[in-house]
């Protein structure tokens, strides 16, 4: 199914009126007119061509004519616990979010502890930029329905689906926990100086150096069978930055290392034979698993810097799917 279009492509789109989500470009969103749609800055894609990296086209979500926009509001960091109050009654709740954004961090280290969050499925990802273009460009998102950017806020699309109909949210983790030592943190966050190595207490980046541990690896946690990666991103003399926020009193280990990634992953998703309405993955996989003009079976979309699905997520594939509700099953 087709998933990349050009500019005049996705503008004849939008205005036939259909539900879209869109990822691409900052400056192709910027030309978009207004209709029923959300955006988020991303030139990094798994498509029916494979993998790319392009300024040149967008890449598109159509949503089943049945799915009905609710509202689309942006959310600034402090309106953030306010979002379960707006969940609609049958439906789900897509979210995009500027990387670096304060809205970032604080959906990041917060949202599982907002009540009614659970309540309903939410997922999306955090928008980004070309790797190349960190000192001149800024991750952004756009509400197609006001034409309204914001470099800061998060933005989501509240959606009503029929009553027969239902949503599910899926994560495909390549990734396990080694069987090297056990890693805890005496507080919660992006950044890191000091750890817990089997409860002795160390310099996270000295640990990491002495240890000689790829930083392509995540950081893996066990959330009840859950298996939650934390992904590295940098390391210097004395802190380590990571990609999503480790948590106090969690046990993380760094994860098992990976044969042929682009073999494992197409053989996972026809195990489970996924056919999503919505996928996205993480840009890390996309680099370190050197994806461009690789295909992952039938899956496309974005590759994020950063998938959310309830919380944030990193080196993981997300993925929605509908379902019908059996006769006399309730929401």
């Amino acid at each position: 199914m087709k998933s990349l279009y050009s500019l005049e492509e996705t503008i004849a789109l939008i205005e036939s009126g259909k539900v879209l989500t869109i990822a691409g470009d900052s400056t192709l969103l910027k030309k978009l007119p207004k209709g029923n749609w959300i955006g988020g800055s991303i030139p990094y894609f798994m498509s029916e061509i494979g993998g790319l990296r392009s300024k040149k086209v967008l890449q598109i979500t159509v949503w089943p004519d049945y799915v009905k926009i609710k509202e689309i509001k942006y959310y600034k960091s402090n309106q953030l616990v306010d979002i379960p109050k707006d969940y609609p009654a049958n439906g789900l709740s897509f979210i995009l979010i500027p990387s670096g954004s304060a809205t970032h961090l604080v959906y990041a280290q917060d949202c599982s502890t907002w009540k009614g969050f659970f309540d309903r499925p939410i997922l999306g990802w955090i928008t980004g930029i070309d790797l190349n273009e960190q000192q001149t460009d800024k991750a952004m998102v756009i509400n197609g329905k006001t034409g309204i950017i914001s470099e800061s806020e998060a933005l989501v699309m509240h959606i009503n689906l029929p009553e027969n109909i239902y949503s599910e949210i899926n994560i495909l983790n390549l990734f396990s926990q080694g069987q090297g030592d056990e890693i805890s943190f005496e507080g919660s966050g992006f950044s890191i100086r000091d750890c817990f190595i089997n409860g002795k207490k160390r310099n996270f980046a000295e640990y990491i150096k002495e240890n000689n541990l790829s930083t392509e690896l995540p950081l893996v946690a066990n959330y009840q069978g859950a298996l939650i990666n934390v992904s590295f991103k940098s390391v210097n003399n004395t802190d380590v930055e990571l990609y999503a926020p480790v948590f106090k009193g969690v046990v993380y280990k760094t994860a098992k290392p990976l044969g042929l990634y682009s073999e494992q992953f197409e053989q996972e998703v026809s195990k489970h034979k996924v056919k999503p309405v919505f996928s996205c993955n993480c840009i890390l996989n996309y680099l370190y698993a050197g994806l461009e003009g690789k295909k992952t079976g039938d899956i496309k979309g974005p590759m994020t810097f950063g998938e959310i699905a309830y919380i944030l997520l990193n080196q993981t594939m997300v993925y929605l799917t509908f379902k019908e509700k059996a006769s006399g099953e309730e929401s």
